[in-house]
This record gives C-alpha cells, structure tokens and sequence, in this order.
C-alpha cells in the first residue's frame, strides 16, 4: 500500500518485523477428512517421513502455561479521549468509520507456542485459523476473517464487520443471531467496509464483474455469530492475484472509509506499529488457488524475550458509544487470552 498511496509511506525501522515475506514451502501437508496427504518434492521422501512421525504427538506442556501479567498500553480514559477525537473527524466529513486499535503486552519466560495453538484452535474452531513461525517470531492466530480468495482470475473478498456471541441455549442462540442481523449500526460498519473493498477490486478487475453474492450475511461459528458480506469479481487481463492483493491491502475492515484518510488518523491515534497484526496469512497453489486471512484475535510471540501482545479494536462510527467500543476490545482480547490460558 505504501508504493501505491505514498501519502501514507512509512520508515522500514518503524517496527521490527518484515513487511512482506513470501516463501516456497519444503512440504505441503493437506487435510481432506480423516485423510492427510504430504506433497513431496523428489528426493525427499524419507525426510518427509521422518518429519511426518511428529504430526499427531500431543507437544509435553509440564507445568501448565505459565500466568501472563498483560499490560495495557491505553487506559480507558485515553481510549475514550481518542475515540472522542476520531468522531470529530467522523462530524467534520473527513472519514465515514476507523477501525481504532489498541495493544497490551505481557513477558513470560516459560511458554509452548505449540500447545498453546492447538488449544486456540480446538477452542476458537477460527476457519482461517494460521500459525506462524520466523526465526524466534511466532503468531498464534484464531481469525474468523477471510481477506481474499483466488480461483484462477475469479478474486472473492468478505468483509466482516458485526459480532454476537453463541449460545448453549439453543432459543437464546437464534435471538442472538436475529440480533445482530438487525442491528443497523453493524450493518452500517458492515456496508461501509464492503464498499471499500468494492471500489478497491474495481482497480483490478474486468469492467462490470464486480458484483456482492452476499449481503450482510449472518454465518455461526463454533464460539461465535459473525455478519460478513461478500464481493466477488473477474481480474481483467494482464492483472495477476498478487497486484489484487496490492491494491485491497490493508483490508477495508480493518482501516476505514475512505481509506486512505482513514489510515493517516490511525497513524495519529495509535501508539505504535500494527506489525503482522490486521496484516495477512496466507498462501498460493500451483493449481492456480489461493486464500488469505485477516490477522485478528491473534497473539504475537518472541522467544528470545518472552514477549507477548495482542491487540483488538473495533469500527468507530458516527453510531457509536465509546465506552462500549472499549468493553467490546476488552471482550476480544479476553477471548484470545482466556483460550491461551487454557494451553
């Protein structure tokens, strides 16, 4: 995004991590069913024999996960405040939604990234779960959210924006659900987001093949409702999956309308770098396949320090109450972290 919009251009030493990193795997492991096959290239079958005794050992976790003292770099009060400030620009006419995001932090000497993703995942059922590994960098992702997908020059984008939690009880569940299909402030984060990403695959796509499926859809997750909209187009010759990925990135969802407005007060408001967080996970297929999800609900991870964050936010409109979008970040973060302790 910064090569295409260079208003919002940063210093590469603003954060530690790589920007965009792209790697060709050793092996590929597929799960179809109860059927797991490994993609080998030749010559190393034996080494994807060895490394494939490792797959369903349950990692040693002695000692339980060890306790995680987070500390929130934004109190309620400057949270509220900044709120405040964003819906000033919301009144002026400068922007239409923000997605404000906030960061705590914790060190732990002691702690299995490895367990503790297996429990995140059996806990979240996330379908665009990912874990990830560079160096002594580890992200521990339980996303609900896809970015894009790729299907030869077909391209389908899905906005979310809209959450209820499930319920036991099955009556309570379907009100919850009813709920949030209703509720106009959701619906309204959850067109903007679309018509975002809407005029950004325009930039990429045949002329007229740019058209929604889905609506502000309601779709359950184990844990949780999500309402999610879906676009879909046609890349227009000469264009490839990549250049459709450079033109929607940073996700509509996770920055605001109009976008580029949107991240120079995210710049302003926020206290550091986003790193890989609302970045993207991901991967292409040789058969011409792709799918890449929205770094959420996700806990970052150094093992040389010990270091942990996590970060949540939330859309800011004209709607909104600051206070409950405060408690709504509370709420994400207390998923990721109530799921973590369970590792």
């Amino acid at each position: 995004m910064d090569t295409l919009e260079p208003a919002l251009f940063r210093s590469a030493i603003e954060h530690s991590q790589q920007h965009c990193t792209w790697f060709v795997p050793r092996f590929v492991v597929e799960w179809n069913g109860s059927v797991v096959c490994m993609h080998v290239l030749p010559g190393d079958e034996q080494m994807a024999v060895t490394w494939s005794e490792h797959f369903f050992r349950v990692p040693a976790n002695e000692g339980g996960t060890p306790p995680f003292n987070w500390v929130e770099h934004c109190t309620r009060e400057t949270y509220v405040a900044n709120v405040e400030g964003l819906l000033a620009h919301i009144r002026r006419g400068d922007i239409y939604e923000v997605n404000y995001c906030t960061e705590r932090t914790a060190v732990t000497p002691r702690f299995d990234p490895y367990a503790a993703f297996g429990r995140l995942l059996a806990r979240s059922g996330a379908p665009f779960a990912a874990f990830y590994r560079d160096g002594d960098e580890f992200a521990l992702c339980a996303s609900p959210e896809r970015f894009l997908a790729f299907n030869g020059d077909r391209v389908m984008g899905q906005p979310m924006k809209g959450t209820r939690p499930r319920s036991t009880d099955q009556a309570e569940d379907a009100r919850l659900a009813a709920e949030l299909a209703s509720d106009a402030k959701e619906r309204s984060e959850n067109i903007m987001a679309l018509d975002v990403m809407r005029n950004d695959l325009s930039r990429v796509a045949a002329s007229g093949s740019v058209r929604v499926e889905a609506l502000c859809q309601v779709v359950s997750f184990p844990r949780v409702h999500q309402m999610i909209s879906t676009v879909v187009a046609r890349l227009r010759p000469g264009v490839t999956p990549m250049d459709a990925i450079r033109a929607a990135f940073p996700m509509a969802s996770m920055t605001g309308a109009p976008k580029v407005r949107a991240m120079q007060l995210i710049k302003e408001a926020e206290q550091a770098p986003r790193g890989l967080f609302s970045g993207s996970l991901g991967f292409f297929a040789p058969d011409g396949t792709g799918d890449f999800n929205v770094v959420i609900r996700t806990m970052l991870y150094n093992s040389a320090s010990g270091s942990a964050s996590i970060s949540t936010g939330s859309a800011i409109t004209v709607q909104c109450d600051p206070v409950l979008e405060w408690e709504e970040c509370q709420l994400k973060a207390r998923s990721v972290i109530d799921a973590i302790a369970h590792a």
